[in-house]
């Protein structure tokens, strides 16, 4: 299938610094992140993508290969898109460093959704919305049509109806190369600068994003909290 996957992984976060570098556990958050990706069998290549020299020398030390990159760069999809242009991969999938307890069967699902649907350019995933996600505009949420295609993606659900097909949205993205390279050169529209969701440029410009279904959200770190969670959960 020739599949990369690239991890843009930044220092900056604005709720948790350097959350990437976070080892009390003796591995880094993206470390975990990559040993998780590691576990793909469809995957022939995986990348970290950075413009910083610590996430460089942090990466290279757990025997990853890592790129870097632009700083110029305005979201993630922007910096994989440098790294893609240059590989003779077919499919692209951008998986997020703070997502330490992705699941690689749900990543395989996304590089088979894309193989297997020649309509396809994106592929991403999506969970059941449960209570607590509804008023948080940190969870997104994402609106499928009855082929499970996304129609509209929202922070906040005021004024969705309660027959829409609601879920919860899990921010990995599977890519046609040339999908991605149509992609980049498009500018940002209003809605994504307004909700800051860099999906919505491809949604509003034609592209055909299938979501794949899964039965539970991973829990990425975007918090300390998140963080002391995670080292509970690697106990267990």
């Amino acid at each position: 299938m020739k599949t990369a996957v690239i991890i843009p992984a930044r220092y900056g976060s604005t709720r948790l610094p350097g959350k990437v570098l976070l080892k009390k556990n003796g591995k880094y958050i993206m470390q975990h992140t990559y040993e998780q990706v590691l576990k793909c069998k469809l995957v022939d290549r995986i990348i970290i993508a950075t413009d910083d020299k610590r996430i460089l020398k942090a990466g290279m030390s757990f025997g990853a290969e890592v790129i870097i990159t632009s700083r110029e760069h305005t979201c993630g999809t922007e910096r994989i898109a440098e790294i893609a242009r240059h590989l003779p991969h077919r499919y692209i999938i951008n998986v997020q460093a703070d997502e330490p307890r992705i699941d690689p069967v749900a990543i395989e699902r996304v590089i088979k959704t894309l193989h297997n649907n020649p309509d396809v350019d994106i592929a991403t995933l999506s969970s059941p919305l449960s209570k607590k996600d509804i008023p948080d505009p940190n969870k997104v949420k994402v609106i499928l049509d009855r082929n499970k295609y996304a129609t509209g993606f929202y922070r906040l659900i005021k004024g969705i109806k309660k027959t829409d097909r609601l879920y919860r949205h899990i921010g990995i993205y599977g890519y046609k190369k040339d999908a991605l390279m149509r992609l980049v050169k498009l500018p940002q529209t209003e809605s994504e600068k307004n909700l800051r969701l860099e999906q919505i440029r491809a949604l509003e410009n034609g592209f055909r994003i299938k979501v794949v279904l899964i039965k539970k959200a991973f829990h990425g770190i975007d918090t300390a909290d998140d963080y002391r969670d995670f080292l509970q959960y690697r106990k267990v």
